[in-house]
């Protein structure tokens, strides 16, 4: 799931490597069931005399609904990457059409973090990122967001790190 080393700098490390949290599937594993219900349903309702036509209309609505609600879904979790590395913070994201935001380490002033009670539940939360000049990036459902957020802190804020603390170098 790693982002791929080519795609990293000299020197630079990839440390911590996650997607969004699978609690975004749940709302598309339910309407999988709905509509295997709903299909089900139909060909029960279905009168004897309309099977052979009907069986064939049936099956393609399904299949659409399940490739619009259930499998973009998927996709668009599956392919939503967060990476942390010793110098950046890396999102990818796009199923046909990628897209991705690198955010430099030395940019980030403050790194906090929300949970609400659902989060709290599924163990998730967002991670709120906040630099000089633009507004807060907010990274959403994040697993186990507490341990991320001491990663991001040791991170920014170790006093040894020759990239963060050019004058902590021995010489």
């Amino acid at each position: 799931m790693g982002i791929d080393p080519q795609l990293l700098g000299q020197g630079e490390v990839e440390v911590l490597s996650l997607r969004t949290h699978a609690k975004a599937l749940i709302r598309p594993a339910l309407v999988l069931l709905l509509i295997a219900v709903a299909i089900g349903v139909a060909f029960a309702l279905l009168p004897p005399e309309w099977v052979a036509a009907a069986w064939w209309v049936i099956v393609v609505l399904g299949l659409i609904a399940a490739a619009i609600w259930v499998l973009v879904p998927f996709l668009n979790w599956w392919t939503t990457t967060y990476t942390f590395t010793n110098r950046r913070i890396i999102t990818r994201r796009g199923i046909l059409t990628k897209s991705g935001h690198d955010l430099p380490l030395t940019r980030i002033n403050n790194v906090a973090y929300n949970r609400s009670l659902t989060d709290r539940m599924f163990g998730c939360g967002s991670l709120e990122l906040t630099t000089a000049a633009d507004e807060p990036v907010v990274l959403d459902d994040i697993p186990d967001v507490e341990r991320v957020h001491v990663v991001m802190t040791e991170l920014l804020f170790a006093g040894d790190d020759p990239i963060r603390n050019p004058q902590s170098r021995d010489d």
